[in-house]
């Protein structure tokens, strides 16, 4: 399966976003919800329903976050947020009424929340960020680096690199990864337990140039096998 599926450069990744959008017609809300409801039913069919943590970064990635808390929710879990950067956009103050319809709770301590988690889930950074994460995140990345506590990484774990991956060992380790839409570069050095793709809303134009493989029954995601 994983032979003909393409994994994806920053460029590339991008460019299928802009195709999706300009030449499909999906919006940006469409497959933000998409997206986040393929990382909750992941995790729904590895986990059992517990407490969970969401780490929400100021972009899209963090949007994937914020659907997924409350499709997690209504999974039975107990999902609460550290969102430690809101951004004023509309589209993501929606979605946090959203989950504060659902009494997904906006956390401070991230420590502490860490302590009592079953779960984390990081949905802090996307295909497009470039550099060394700057704070609060920097300290962000620290303390999900020293947990325990298994890590479900959002289409890339946050502070590696969309193409290089983890090299220099800076990253966090997650033990599973939701790759979106197809794979990035990235996803050849997961090393975790679980590999997921998420996001069913590829057309098959685009479907048969990814190499994305059929999706099973009315599941929105789909376990790659991990050689």
């Amino acid at each position: 399966m994983l032979a003909e599926l393409k994994f994806l450069g920053q460029r590339a990744a991008q460019q299928v976003d802009v195709d999706l959008m300009s030449k499909f017609g999906y919006t940006i809300e469409q497959l933000m919800e998409l997206a986040g409801l393929s990382v909750a039913e992941s995790i729904a069919a590895e986990y059992r329903p517990g407490k969970v943590l969401l780490c929400i970064g100021p972009g899209n990635n963090g949007g994937d976050g914020l659907v997924a808390a409350r499709h997690l929710a209504q999974f039975g879990f107990c999902a609460s947020l550290f969102y430690p950067k809101q951004p004023a956009k509309s589209l993501y103050q929606s979605l946090v009424r959203q989950c504060e319809a659902f009494n997904i709770p906006v956390v401070q301590d991230l420590d502490a929340e860490l302590q009592s988690s079953d779960i984390v889930v990081d949905a802090l950074f996307g295909f497009s960020f470039k550099g060394t994460p700057r704070a609060p995140f920097d300290k962000v990345l620290e303390s999900l680096r020293a947990t325990n506590k298994p890590i479900i990484a959002v289409d890339i774990p946050s502070g590696w690199d969309v193409e290089a991956g983890n090299p220099q060992g800076t990253g966090i380790l997650p033990d599973m990864l939701v790759s979106l839409t197809a794979p990035k570069l990235c996803a050849k050095a997961f090393a975790g337990r679980f590999h997921y793709l998420g996001g069913r809303f590829i057309p098959p134009e685009m479907a048969e140039t990814l190499g994305i493989p059929a999706y099973p029954g009315a599941s929105n995601c789909l376990r790659l096998q991990i050689d």
